[in-house]
């Protein structure tokens, strides 16, 4: 690996071309399917077999099914919790994939712009639907602030173009920190493994600030995931903006 963004490549493991299309198997596909894998085994070992008294891993999951509730009804009010099965599913997916990525050849998914933008542009726009859904082109005054009928002219575009700019964003927001922390690293585990071949007790003293680093990298891959769901809660609550406009 010559360069800190080596580890972020996407390396296929299998080309396959038929009819003229590439259906080649990936790192990033193999990492999705081992998600898909460890999903199913949870629910074929827990399904009804959950105890009043629930022990071990069983309570993990209660608790942060309990966690992302109390934070939809936070951010989005009693009506978001129609929607608490995507918002759990996206918390629980960004959190593994950025779990995933801390582990030793792992690939750091949400590090990846082009699959995070795809799921941030899905998931805003989606929102701007269901407010279209519900309140029909009403939900257009969103973008009309509360000013003097003058300054409209300019507050509409100013309006319009900062909700357009959630969905970069958002994306961009979590693919950074993934990236930058990474990296960062990478670079420092280098410098290390250069400088056991010159002196093995100095690089020893360097061990404690890349044991913080990844106490630090495992505090962010918690913290954006939840960040990432925080905000799309509170863009789900402009869907009821319309009732108190």
């Amino acid at each position: 690996m010559k360069s800190p963004l080596d580890q972020f490549d996407i390396v296929n493991i299998k080309s396959i071309y038929t009819l003229f299309t590439d259906f080649s198997f990936n790192n990033v596909l193999l990492t999705f399917l081992f998600f898909i894998l460890v999903v199913y085994i949870y629910i074929y070992l827990y399904n009804g077999k959950f105890n009043i008294i629930s022990f071990y891993f069983p309570s993990f999951i209660e608790n942060i099914y309990i966690f992302i509730i109390k934070l939809i009804k936070q951010q989005s009010g009693s009506y978001g919790l129609l929607w608490v099965p995507y918002i759990y599913t996206l918390f629980n997916l960004i959190l593994f994939c950025n779990l995933l990525s801390l582990v030793p050849f792992g690939i750091a998914l949400t590090s990846h712009l082009i699959l995070i933008l795809l799921l941030s542009i899905t998931t805003c726009t989606s929102i701007f639907l269901i407010g279209l859904l519900r309140f029909n082109l009403k939900f257009l005054h969103i973008f009309i602030p509360q000013s003097p009928f003058v300054l409209l002219i300019i507050l509409i575009p100013i309006e319009i173009f900062s909700y357009l700019i959630r969905l970069f964003s958002l994306a961009i927001r979590l693919a950074a920190n993934i990236l930058a922390g990474h990296t960062l690293v990478h670079i420092i585990i280098s410098f290390i493994l250069n400088l056991t071949k010159l002196d093995l007790i100095l690089s020893l003293l360097f061990l404690l600030p890349l044991f913080l680093i990844l106490i630090l990298e495992f505090g962010v891959a918690l913290l954006q995931a939840y960040v990432f769901t925080v905000l799309v809660c509170i863009y789900l609550a402009d869907t009821e903006k319309l009732q108190n406009h």
